[in-house]
């Protein structure tokens, strides 16, 4: 037995059930915090591993439960190190109120979630996966009655849908699936739940829950290979309408929270889009750029974090001047924000243009829409730079200097971000076989970035 048959992918979902079990019985707060970073930081380091060992020797898990395919061996990771980041960065003050059991309690769903093809697994997964936002809201002292009936709805369906394909009706089934990982990702008419949550729950907790795009993960493996394609030119068409009219609620926030939240929305919905579509090109785009906002997005809300920690809710009504006093956060927001709407030079540079190429050679009105989308998105995230760093400094701002941990953790994903747009090969090529296996048969060759 070699070292790549052994079960890591089995060990990266049991370390943050033991961390959670063994930080419910420590009583001080920040040292919870910081056993949490260690069981987060082993996670990353065995998803890694995993990954590693799945590009070898193709192991897709050693039991019949867990395993990781082509699109799942590098998200495994990418959630594992989404929630490093979120723990690392959380400040002292708010260690207070972390809530670290449920938090590693999150990512263990999370990593079990997209570590299995099983329905009868994955859909009580899914389940599961919406409680922890629930207690998260009502600890916090607010009301959570409009999460509950969209997260109730999104359950029905997904159990109805349960139901009928375990009973061959394979088609109908597909249909409740596709509308529930419509609610779950927040498309029109089911998109007010998305900025409530970001709104009234705390950051942390709403980016985990909506980064991953949990939705998206869940059409792909339960609907979107064997819908009909009328059923996936409907979803086209709402998901188009959600990117339009979140790009445009994005422009006009007041709230810098729900700004964020708008932005997940809406590129959850291109991507949505470009699986719809279901071309090859738009297929692999849709894949890469889903990577990318993992990255991305969650690195804009985290530094929206880190700001509220210091100087509290920052209202986009007027110029807040903040560079100054973090402008390795402010290069970290320009950054992951340019990352988002495909800059050149950035991760999310070719993942846009191969998903707008793949849908405008398929329907050229869909495209100009998703371009319009991408322009209005970016005029946003510039607009809220500006608000937040750029004016006069106001006298009675504390001087509270930017951490050795965040600027560590914001480095390394700048780092990555640049990296992943100047040498795009490897991923194109991860998501271009993570499509073949998925959506195209039978496979097609790697993508050569000459062809882009």
């Amino acid at each position: 037995m070699t070292w790549t048959q052994w079960p890591w992918l089995e060990l990266t979902i049991a370390v943050p059930l033991l961390f959670a079990v063994a930080t419910f019985f420590v009583r001080d707060q920040l040292r919870a915090v910081r056993l949490a970073g260690l069981g987060c930081a082993i996670t990353f380091l065995l998803a890694v591993v995993a990954w590693i060992a799945h590009s070898l020797a193709d192991v897709t898990g050693a039991g019949p439960l867990f395993r990781v395919d082509e699109l799942t061996a590098p998200l495994v990771p990418l959630v594992a190190f989404m929630h490093l980041l979120t723990v690392v960065m959380t400040s002292a003050d708010k260690a207070r109120r972390f809530g670290t059991p449920r938090f590693l309690l999150s990512l263990f769903l999370r990593l079990a979630l997209f570590s299995t093809f099983e329905q009868n697994l994955l859909i009580p997964l899914l389940v599961l996966c919406v409680v922890p936002p629930y207690f998260d809201l009502r600890s916090r002292g607010h009301r959570s009655r409009l999460y509950v009936i969209h997260m109730g709805v999104f359950v029905a369906l997904l159990l109805v849908g349960w139901i009928l394909t375990s009973s061959n009706l394979i088609q109908l089934g597909a249909a409740c699936y596709l509308v529930a990982a419509l609610v779950r990702s927040g498309v029109l008419p089911a998109h007010v739940w998305v900025p409530d949550l970001f709104a009234n729950g705390s950051l942390s907790s709403a980016l985990l829950s909506v980064g991953p795009l949990v939705g998206v993960y869940m059409a792909v493996r339960l609907a979107v290979p064997v819908a009909p394609g009328w059923m996936l030119a409907a979803v086209t068409v709402l998901s188009l309408l959600t990117a339009v009219c979140s790009a445009g609620l994005a422009l006009v926030q007041d709230s810098v929270r729900r700004f964020v939240a708008h932005l997940f929305v809406s590129f959850s919905s291109l991507v949505f889009i470009g699986l719809e579509v279901h071309t090859r090109e738009s297929c692999t785009g849709a894949l890469a750029l889903w990577f990318s906002l993992m990255l991305s997005a969650t690195g804009v809300g985290l530094i929206v974090r880190a700001l509220e920690d210091r100087y509290g809710l920052l209202p986009l009504k007027s110029f807040h001047g903040l560079y100054d006093r973090g402008p390795l956060l402010a290069v970290g927001f320009l950054v992951c924000g340019l990352a988002c709407v495909g800059f050149p030079g950035t991760m999310g540079f070719v993942a846009s243009e191969l998903l707008i190429d793949g849908t405008i050679h398929e329907n050229p009105w869909i495209g100009i829409a998703m371009i319009l989308v991408s322009a209005m998105n970016g005029i946003a995230i510039m607009r809220v730079y500006w608000k937040l760093f750029c004016g006069r400094k106001p006298a009675s701002q504390a001087e509270l200097p930017i951490t050795r941990t965040e600027r560590w953790s914001v480095t390394l994903l700048c780092l990555i971000i640049v990296a992943g747009g100047l040498f795009p090969q490897p991923e194109l090529n991860s998501r271009m076989k993570a499509s073949s296996v998925l959506f195209v048969n039978p496979p097609v060759p790697e993508v050569a970035t000459t062809h882009l």
